[in-house]
C-alpha cells in the first residue's frame, strides 16, 4: 500500500462522508455541508490509498496570527500507520510562521497531539454551540 498526500479541497462528497462515518463522526451526516466547509478552508491536506480518501486535515487561518486545525481524521482501517502524523507534520510546516496554533481534541488524542507540542492551556475551556443533534 502506498499512501499519497495531496493538498486539495475539491473532494467528492461521498468520499468525505465515508471518511467521517468511518470514525463515527456525526458531521458525516451532513456531507454537502462538509464538502462546502472543506472548500472554504484555508488549507486542506488529504491522504489517499489509490482513489480512496483515507485521511484529511484542514486549517482555518488568518495566515499570520492564528491557525485552527479543525478536522484531523484518519479512516479507521488506516489508523496507526503514521498517516495522521505525516499530515500534521505537513500542516505544521506550512504554518510554521503563524504565532498561535489551536486545536480541540478528545482526551484520547491528547498524547498524539502532545508529540507536536500541543498542550492544554491552563485556565481555558473549549466552549461550543452546536446545531448537530
Amino acid at each position: 500500500m502506498t499512501i499519497i498526500f495531496k493538498e486539495i479541497k475539491d473532494i467528492d462528497t461521498q468520499a468525505i462522508q465515508e471518511l467521517f462515518h468511518s470514525v463515527d463522526w456525526k458531521s458525516g451526516d451532513f456531507p454537502e455541508d462538509l464538502r462546502q466547509a472543506i472548500n472554504n478552508s484555508h488549507r486542506v491536506i488529504t491522504a489517499w490509498d489509490d482513489n480512496k480518501l483515507v485521511g484529511l486535515i484542514n486549517a482555518l487561518s488568518d495566515g499570520v496570527m492564528t491557525v485552527y486545525f479543525h478536522y484531523m481524521l484518519v479512516h479507521k482501517e488506516y489508523q496507526s500507520l503514521g498517516i495522521g502524523k505525516r499530515m500534521m507534520e505537513q500542516m505544521l510546516s506550512r504554518y510554521s510562521n503563524v504565532k498561535t496554533k489551536v486545536l480541540i481534541s478528545y482526551d484520547s488524542a491528547e498524547k498524539f497531539y502532545g508529540i507536536f507540542g500541543f498542550k492544554p492551556e491552563e485556565g481555558t475551556k473549549a466552549m461550543f454551540i452546536s446545531d448537530m443533534v
